[in-house]
């Protein structure tokens, strides 16, 4: 017996969520009953698609078999609905249409916090029907349930069924409020660091190794730390300490400046990261590509910015 779309887009909000409380939050059905529609699917399909245990749903080998054919349903369901044509061809040349719908994008909290709100609500202003979500948080997104649409990172992941582009590349410098350096031993070469109150994350909650800033200074001995950067940033305009920044985020922090400029100095890079089966998705295709150069371009801004105010 064959299953209806209903019940193999309830079954991937289980195999996504691995819980039925956290599916249920998704398909909008409470768990009592999400759970008696998954039981009827089982009995339909004649298999078991779970493994049930406290600690939630586990997939069974006809479950990832299901959850493959169910993900090519959805990827054809969302084909056949999505209700705008991206592109249209006039006799001047191709012409892009407006955007519409909802798009769920996740990324770290320093891209999330100081490069997505603007970039986002000029999207916005552009395509007036489109809703984007922006999800921050310290961690590496898992597309493969579905968290997100798309996802930011900080590094290229080599493994699932992902496609990755390159965005942009940004820098990052050691940086210190005014009102710190003015009480603080002085910091004019790396060598004086030991003296001074250090900011960074806090190590074994790094999620990426891209992101371990202060390995690469030799820093030992971190005094503030936060597993968010925006936290770290505040830590210090409030004179916590001298800690790496984002170029990208110091128009934001008026008094905090860049320090050791011309001996410690990193590049990073982001990366938009999408599920493979959203190759030939036109909305997310376009939306993507306008994303990508709304980052590099407010990237490039910013920086310029903290380099021509000397922060």
């Amino acid at each position: 017996m064959q299953a209806h779309w209903d019940d193999l887009r309830l079954f991937l909000a289980v195999a996504r969520a691995e819980t039925l409380s956290g599916a249920s939050a998704l398909v909008r059905l409470d768990a009592a009953t999400l759970g008696r529609r998954i039981a009827r699917l089982e009995k339909q399909l004649g298999v078991g698609l779970f493994v049930k245990s406290p600690q939630g749903y586990a997939l069974t080998d006809a479950g990832q078999r299901l959850m493959i054919r169910a993900e090519a349903a959805e990827e054809a369901m969302r084909a056949a609905a999505e209700g705008v044509s991206v592109h249209r061809v006039s006799a001047d040349g191709p012409q892009f249409a407006a955007l519409s719908g909802q798009i769920r994008l996740g990324a770290p909290d320093g891209c999330a916090n100081y490069l997505l709100p603007q970039v986002c609500a000029a999207l916005t202003d552009q395509h007036p029907d489109l809703d984007i979500q922006i999800v921050a948080l310290p961690r590496v997104f898992n597309l493969s349930r579905r968290e997100a649409d798309m996802a930011i990172g900080v590094s290229a992941p080599t493994a699932g069924r992902l496609t990755v582009q390159r965005v942009t590349d940004y820098k990052l410098h050691f940086a210190a409020s005014t009102e710190y350096l003015s009480k603080a031993p002085p910091l004019a070469h790396m060598s004086d660091l030991p003296q001074h109150r250090i900011v960074g994350y806090i190590p074994d909650m790094i999620f990426d190794r891209e992101l371990d800033y202060l390995a690469d200074a030799g820093v030992q001995r971190i005094a503030l730390a936060s597993n968010s950067v925006s936290v770290q940033l505040n830590l210090l305009r409030q004179g916590g300490g001298v800690g790496v920044v984002h170029d990208f985020a110091l128009p934001t922090v008026p008094g905090v400046q860049r320090v050791l400029v011309n001996q410690f100095a990193l590049q990073r890079s982001f990366y938009l990261i999408r599920h493979a089966a959203d190759r030939d998705h036109r909305t997310l295709n376009r939306f993507a590509e306008l994303l990508g150069q709304g980052i590099k371009a407010e990237v490039t801004r910013l920086e310029r910015i903290s380099g021509e105010s000397g922060a």
